[in-house]
């Protein structure tokens, strides 16, 4: 199986903050892959380091085959990577449409049209603004304008964050529908259950390090190891060293 993305050695800095020290991790394609940690572990940098937004001052990133380790974000975009960065990012001021035609989006299957087909209720909201939506609806609004890139490859930080139960689950069961589409999915999320639920593999951080990697059915099945996730410690996972599959 090939690797969609594929990082090693990532030392990332806030000016003298190191926040990543020595992170691996791997993306199959056309596979769900979910970064699980406490807060503060080092998931979002991990993310904005894979993108470009803070590049990495050691490792190397690999994606589709290339070196993008020194790549700007907008490079990374064109190659076919969607973001989809913690707390949405919507216009607020501009309506559902006005939103979905700021993506400049390569060529492929994805259009307005397909997405009011996905998201219903995007189409009965295509007139009001950004701020008039709900919690779910600016996470569906935030979804689809990466979806509108025709992406390859789709990084989603926290979708769930702050969302009803019930706009949980239509969340991840969007999520499961990129993997059907063919699109490689890499995870951020605080809901550890439906993020293993949903996922094919797991890398679990801590301090900036990966401290346990390898099926998510695997670590779904270690009760004591998913009720220690929300507050995990390097000392929890001890004897379950870093397993993080070679490229290829």
């Amino acid at each position: 199986m090939t690797d969609a993305l594929t990082a090693a050695g990532l030392h990332t800095f806030y000016g003298k903050s190191h926040i990543l020290h020595g992170v691996s991790l791997n993306v199959a394609e056309g596979m769900i892959t979910t970064l699980l940690g406490r807060n503060g572990a080092g998931k979002t940098t991990t993310l904005r380091s894979l993108v470009g937004l803070t590049p990495a001052r050691e490792g190397r990133i690999v994606t589709f085959g290339q070196d993008t380790t020194r790549w700007p974000p907008f490079r990374i975009a064109a190659l076919g990577v969607g973001y989809v960065p913690e707390g949405r990012r919507i216009f607020p001021n501009l309506t559902v449409e006005e939103n979905l035609k700021v993506p400049n989006g390569r060529a492929g299957d994805w259009s307005i049209e397909r997405i009011y087909a996905l998201f219903p209720r995007l189409a009965e909201r295509k007139s009001n603004r950004g701020r008039q939506l709900s919690g779910g609806e600016q996470e569906m609004l935030a979804i689809a304008r990466a979806l509108l890139l025709n992406p390859r490859l789709l990084i989603l930080d926290e979708p769930s964050q702050g969302l009803a139960p019930r706009v949980v689950q239509e969340v991840f069961a969007i999520v499961a529908r990129m993997r059907a589409e063919g699109i490689s999915v890499l995870l951020v999320e605080q809901n550890v259950r439906q993020s293993l639920a949903v996922a094919d593999h797991a890398f679990v951080l801590d301090d900036g390090m990966v401290v346990w990697s390898g099926p998510a059915v695997e670590l779904a099945a270690d009760e004591t190891r998913v009720r220690t996730l929300t507050g995990a410690t390097a000392e929890d996972w001890e004897g379950a060293a870093p397993r993080v599959l070679p490229a290829g």
